[in-house]
């Protein structure tokens, strides 16, 4: 996987440090990035010790705790803890993952949290996903069907709805596409891994009968054509699905198209 890359923000400082109570019999030490692009300061490196005797198994238990107890100023989103919803997607030892499925007992030394790279900090662990949300509603993620409707429903058979395992499963925490180089360079118009998989999702979809206008709307020199299959999408999701397959089939599609 490419070495990480620090958000759109100046390189961090050393910041504050909170030792764990006296008489901790598991103390761990989790470095945490944080930045107030509104105070005008530079980005800063708190680290904050727990007690694991005392602190929930997963990575997002020890930030619940940090808010919780130690520092209310400490920003990260996140919603369900069931890996489910992707809320809680950040960069943890050098990894884009899930804090709340990402285990504190696979790090030996200590744990370094950072936002998601590449992308512009709103504060501490929160970045701004308005374009990569914005990119995901340009695929026309629903279902598009031009027959009348049944009377009950749409049938699939077990095999037409085998070819959406490995990609309805995506919850678009985008960890794929900030890990992607390609997107990192050029963002604003390769629409990444996770709209990507997405948008083949429909096309694999046999109920959809908007192929051609799905192929129309994804042949360009950028939208789809800046994945170099570096595959760090495929190594970094979390719910170990490969957007990089999903957009050579896409890609195979459009040849297919022009035979």
């Amino acid at each position: 996987m490419a070495e990480f890359a620090l958000p759109k923000n100046s390189r961090p400082q050393a910041g504050k440090v909170w030792q764990a109570e006296g008489g901790a019999k598991k103390p761990k030490r989790f470095r945490i990035y944080r930045h107030e692009p509104e105070d005008g300061t530079n980005p800063r490196i708190d680290t904050f010790e727990l007690d694991l005797e005392q602190t929930g198994p997963m990575v997002l238990d020890a930030l619940i705790k940090i808010k919780a107890e130690i520092d209310p100023s400490l920003t990260f989103r996140r919603s369900c803890r069931e890996g489910i919803c992707g809320s809680c997607s950040m960069n943890i030892g050098g990894e884009n993952t899930l804090a709340c499925t990402k285990a504190i007992e696979d790090f030996e030394g200590d744990v370094a949290i950072y936002p998601l790279p590449h992308m512009q900090v709103v504060k501490d662990l929160v970045v701004d996903l308005n374009q990569a949300w914005a990119q995901y509603e340009s695929i026309e993620p629903w279902l598009q069907a031009y027959t009348p409707s049944p009377e009950k429903e749409r049938e699939q058979s077990p095999e037409e709805r085998e070819r959406l395992d490995g990609l309805y499963e995506c919850i678009l925490c985008f960890c794929c596409t900030t890990a992607c180089p390609s997107y990192w360079w050029n963002g604003e118009k390769f629409l990444g891994p996770a709209a990507l998989l997405q948008s083949y999702r429909w096309l694999a979809d046999s109920r959809d009968e908007a192929t051609q206008h799905r192929l129309d709307n994804l042949e360009d020199p950028y939208r789809l054509y800046r994945c170099h299959t570096i595959m760090n999408c495929a190594q970094t999701c979390p719910k170990g699905l490969n957007p990089a397959k999903a957009i050579q089939e896409t890609k195979k599609l459009i040849v297919e198209r022009k035979i």
